[in-house]
């Protein structure tokens, strides 16, 4: 339908109407003839009565920009307990709101009193008041936002197991800064919570210190839901409740499991407890399903323990409110009453319940544990590497969030956004599905993955022997050979960006000179020859490297021994094809010990042997070589002494670097077990660190000398 009836190029009141109706504008007649005499007088035309083709886009801009508004103004007039905010942060337009849930505020602040009060590095913050007015000014500092990460990492990393158990942590506690605090101190404490923060999947594009220390609400708010999300949702695992198997629906695979959400697996488990209870009622989200109190009264009957004296007395009110509140005391006899209120269930506020109910999950999943052992869960579990690349891919702010590797980069979408982070404009978005249609969706997923791998030939990826199709059927190896190569380039490029190299790829071979040079004009002994030398394996040369970096941050008194020379021999002894135990230089005070080593293929590093030798005396001892392929190659077991040193100053070197501001993704275990991509990592993050205070000098040095220059120019001119 045209919009110019008569065909004159202009558009008047008869055609106008119809016009904009085309255009998805219905509007009665004499609203039409006002908007002309209106726009007449406005833009005084010449030609009177008449709209230009040019005009009239202009008219449907602002009729569109009109509704939005009215229709925002509508949405936003709705909402309870939203307070609004001017922009407040650098990056903000002005007269950009932000929004912050009062509900948020207040949940926050009662889970952070309630876990952490006992902490005496916090007496002096803790408790926020009961409103959560505080929280913003008492993150500040940077100490609580360190203790709510250790206590999260501790939620990820001793799952089932009594808090106080010996466990890694992400942070080093010695890193914190606790005492005499400057400004420069709480700078670098924010600086480590917000890197480490982002080492586990959390998404900190938007966010630096800086916003933090002006206490920005909805930032804090958005980076605390992340990190308290990501400890929530890191124990809802097979590996962590073998019983999620029984929630395998009919004709599926354990496999099938791994595909879903920790959201979508929630409702498996409330569902499966709802059947179990025999109620036929079923909850389909986490929002107006619940806001009756039913179901929620349903599932805490059924996953207590009879001790604990649940009732389902709150299905006897039948004021909503009240019922609630009912409920929620009987969530506080499991020590379950967290995160929501009653008005938060009654308003289905979504993310204060999903946190709710993941809690419930973690303490009483009350499920039960298979008969058998489930038939390849040791190959499903993630692994160490597999969870820094995911880490990775979130924090880089990727959708839909990755939840397992294989399925969720199936259709390649993950995949091509990477590509436009590590060089934007690589990715031909006209190319790819974005939506797939039910009847040719395999296609169409298959066509992205043989895409996916072409951009990366493109960019001169080692893709032999991979296709699509492979990534398509999330075979792991090769998977993971093109995810490594997406990290690789992704942290070269920003290296790249920062040494003013542009269109010369800084490679492998130049951050090994690098360090040894830094490591060298600091007066360091320490050194290395590649990515793989053992000599990185005590965590020591990554410790001086940050000291040379910035002299002055590493306090040495912590640093330990360590057992740099002992893995060497170890690695040295194994490497031979006649293995002879008695050649293993140790120190012979060494007894009754257990060693398990691991026989290393110098060029793939490819576990091919595990011995294990008992009762090492060092005078005819004896060795069994077990006939097996082992998962992960390395040192599983030396004196645990030596491993334990290590391990420490690899903790140590990893948060400093953190700290620093170096956005290392790596793990201590990489360091201590020699992983040569995941050590490369390291040192290249540490060269690009190196790289942002010096280009701050040379810029002030240039605005020294710009002023300099501006001074004699007016000397010279009076």
């Amino acid at each position: 339908m045209s919009i110019d009836a008569n065909g004159d190029g202009f558009i008047n009141v008869t055609e106008l109407r119809s016009a904009l109706d085309v255009c998805g504008f219905k509007m009665p007649g004499y609203k039409v003839r006002q908007m002309i005499e209106e726009y007449d007088d406005k833009q005084r035309l010449e030609h009177k009565g008449r709209l230009s083709f040019e005009e009239f886009e202009k008219l449907c801009k602002e009729l569109k920009a009109n509704e939005l508004g009215s229709t925002f103004k509508q949405v936003v007039s709705k909402k309870e307990n939203l307070e609004t905010l001017g922009g407040i942060s650098e990056a903000s337009s002005e007269g950009t709101t932000h929004s912050v849930r009062l509900e948020e505020q207040l949940a926050f602040s009662d889970w952070i009193n309630t876990n952490l009060s006992h902490d005496p590095d916090l007496k002096h913050l803790l408790p926020i008041d009961p409103e959560g007015k505080t929280l913003y000014d008492k993150v500040k500092d940077g100490i609580l936002l360190c203790g709510i990460f250790l206590l999260v990492v501790i939620f990820i990393q001793c799952t089932h197991k009594i808090i106080n158990h010996s466990c890694p942590d992400t942070i080093d506690e010695r890193t914190i800064n606790k005492k005499n605090m400057t400004l420069y101190k709480k700078h670098e404490n924010l600086t480590l919570a917000l890197s480490s923060a982002q080492a586990i999947g959390c998404n900190i594009v938007n966010i630096d210190a800086h916003d933090l220390t002006k206490g920005s609400p909805h930032l804090v708010l958005g980076l605390l839901w992340q990190i308290i999300r990501i400890g929530l949702f890191n124990q809802i695992t097979l590996e962590n409740c073998p019983g999620l198997a029984t929630l395998l629906q009919d004709g599926e695979r354990i496999e099938d499991l791994l595909k879903l959400s920790p959201e979508s697996i929630l409702l498996r488990w409330v569902n499966h407890h709802l059947e179990n209870a025999g109620i036929a009622r079923r909850c389909n989200n986490f929002q107006s399903d619940i806001t009756d109190s039913e179901i929620y009264t349903y599932l805490i009957k059924q996953i207590a323990p009879n001790s604990a004296g649940v009732t389902l007395e709150a299905l006897m009110e039948p004021n909503h409110m009240s019922r609630a509140e009912i409920m929620l005391q009987q969530a506080a006899k499991l020590g379950c009453r967290t995160f929501v209120t009653p008005s938060d269930v009654v308003n289905g506020i979504y993310k204060l319940n999903l946190a709710f109910v993941a809690n419930m999950f973690n303490n009483y999943p009350g499920l039960d544990k298979p008969e058998s052992n489930i038939e390849g869960l040791e190959s499903l579990e993630e692994t160490r590497e597999e969870k820094t690349y995911r880490n990775w891919m979130n924090s880089m702010g990727v959708t839909p969030h990755v939840n397992w590797l294989y399925s969720d980069l199936a259709d390649g979408l993950v995949i091509f956004q990477l590509y436009d982070i590590i060089k934007p404009g690589t990715v031909n978005w006209n190319k790819v599905h974005k939506k797939f249609s039910k009847l040719r969706k395999f296609m169409e997923k298959l066509e992205n993955c043989n895409y996916a791998v072409e951009l990366g030939k493109q960019m001169n990826f080692s893709l032999v022997g991979i296709a699509g199709q492979d990534l398509n059927d999330g075979n792991a190896t090769l998977t993971l050979a093109l995810i490594w190569q997406l990290m690789r380039s992704y942290t070269l490029s920003i290296l790249t960006s920062l040494a003013g190299t542009q269109g010369s790829t800084l490679v492998e071979k130049e951050i090994v000179q690098w360090v040894n040079s830094k490591l060298q004009a600091a007066g360091k002994t320490s050194s290395i020859k590649g990515f793989q030398d053992y000599a990185i394996s005590d965590g020591k040369v990554v410790i001086d490297l940050i000291d040379a970096i910035k002299p002055g941050s590493v306090n040495y008194d912590l640093v330990k021994e360590g057992g740099t020379e002992q893995v060497r021999n170890l690695f040295v002894a194994l490497s031979t094809k006649s293995l002879d135990i008695r050649r293993v230089c140790v120190p012979r005070l060494i007894r009754s010990i257990v060693i398990v080593a691991i026989s290393i293929d110098d060029r793939s590093h490819y576990a091919t042997r595990c011995v294990y030798v008992t009762d090492v005396e060092f005078r005819g001892s004896q060795s069994q070589s077990v006939p097996r392929k082992l998962k992960r190659s390395g040192i599983g077991r030396i004196d645990p002494a030596w491993r334990l040193e290590n391990l420490d100053n690899a903790k140590y070197a990893i948060s400093l670097a953190r700290k620093c501001g170096a956005r290392v993704y790596a793990l201590p275990e990489d360091i201590t077990e020699v992983k040569p991509k995941m050590v490369m990592t390291v040192f290249a993050c540490l060269m690009a660190m190196d790289y942002i205070p010096n280009m701050d000098s040379v810029k002030n040095q240039q605005n020294n000398v710009n002023n300099v220059n501006n001074v004699n120019s007016v000397n010279n001119g009076q």
